[in-house]
C-alpha cells in the first residue's frame, strides 16, 4: 500500500470523520487529548499511526478536503516514524509544503494533495520535534495559487505515538 493509499484507506475507514470504529478493520488504540491513534493489519502486517486535525486554518472560506497530520509505523517495511500531511486541495506542482515545529523548520515534497518528509531522517527529526513541541504550522500553496496555513496542537502526541510504537512494537 503507498503512502497517498494508507491515508485513503484511514479516511475512508472513519478516522477523518471521528473514530475508526466504524470500521471493524481499524483498531482504536485510543485518544490522546488532541491526537488519536490506530492500528490494523495489512497482508498479516501491523501498520500503526497516529492522526490529528488541524486546530486552525487560514484563509477560512476556502472549500477544502480533510486535513491531517499522520505518523505511520511500518514495522514490516522498517518503515517508522513517517510523516504525511494531507493538505485538503491538490498542491500547486513543483511546490513544497513547510512546516514550523515552535521554530524547528522543514521542508516537505508534494504529490497531488499530500506532502511527504524527504527522507527517513527527516521523518524521525519530524516525530521528535512533535514529541517535544507545542504547536506546529505548515503552509502551502494550492494548485489555483491559493496561500494555506494549518495550525496543531501537538498535546497528547507523546501519548499517542508511545500507543502506536507498542501496538506495533517499535523502540525508539
Amino acid at each position: 500500500m503507498t503512502r497517498t493509499s494508507l491515508i485513503a484507506f484511514a479516511l475512508l475507514a472513519g478516522v477523518g470523520q471521528g473514530p475508526a470504529a466504524a470500521n471493524p478493520a481499524v483498531e482504536t488504540l485510543g485518544t490522546f487529548q488532541d491526537w488519536s491513534a490506530f492500528a490494523f493489519s495489512e497482508r498479516g502486517q501491523r501498520v500503526c499511526f497516529v492522526q490529528t486535525k488541524p486546530s486552525a486554518s487560514e484563509p477560512k472560506n476556502v472549500r477544502r478536503g480533510p486535513i491531517h497530520v499522520l505518523v505511520t509505523h511500518r514495522p514490516a517495511e522498517n518503515a517508522t516514524d513517517v510523516v504525511s500531511v494531507l493538505m485538503g486541495y491538490p498542491l500547486r506542482p513543483g511546490s513544497d509544503v513547510d512546516v514550523d515545529v515552535d521554530g524547528q523548520k522543514f521542508r516537505l515534497f508534494i504529490d497531488k494533495e499530500t506532502a511527504w518528509a524527504p527522507d527517513s531522517r527527516t521523518d524521525t527529526a519530524m516525530s521528535e520535534a512533535f514529541a517535544k513541541g507545542q504547536r506546529a504550522t505548515v503552509k502551502g500553496v494550492s494548485a489555483r495559487g491559493t496561500n494555506t496555513t494549518d495550525s496543531y496542537s501537538l498535546i497528547g502526541f507523546s501519548a499517542a505515538y508511545a500507543a502506536i510504537s507498542k501496538a506495533c512494537n517499535v523502540k525508539r
